[in-house]
């Protein structure tokens, strides 16, 4: 018996992303340390080590804009909550999250740039 492709070549619809370099502006080098420091730190390394030639996959973008809803905004919360009743451990706390949510924001902002003047170029 010959061998049979079980299964074919396809991407994931989670990690496709085009073949092209990303383009890259002046608003995506502004937030391209903030970025690449915050996927190191979450051990997210892309292939060429930073975002600046490495294209956001959509579950990196999904899960950026989970952390900022689920962690960000409660630690905005936790901090008002913190300083309003003089409790320094959960201010602290607010704060470790506000930053995780603020490196967030700078991945998904960063991805959703690069869709954007993606889709511009083509037009």
């Amino acid at each position: 018996m010959g061998h049979c492709p079980v299964a074919c070549c396809m991407s994931y619809p989670w990690t496709r992303v085009p073949k092209e370099t990303p383009p890259l502006d002046a608003w995506q080098l502004r937030l391209l340390p903030m970025a690449d420091l915050f996927m190191g730190l979450m051990w997210s390394r892309p292939g060429g080590l930073s975002l600046r030639t490495t294209w956001v996959t959509p579950a990196t973008l999904g899960l950026a804009v989970a952390v900022i809803l689920a962690v960000g905004l409660p630690g905005l919360a936790a901090i008002a909550y913190g300083i309003a009743n003089r409790q320094v451990l959960v201010a602290f706390g607010g704060l470790v999250a506000l930053a995780l949510g603020a490196g967030a924001a700078a991945v998904a902002l960063y991805g959703v740039r690069q869709r954007r003047l993606s889709a511009s170029s083509r037009h």
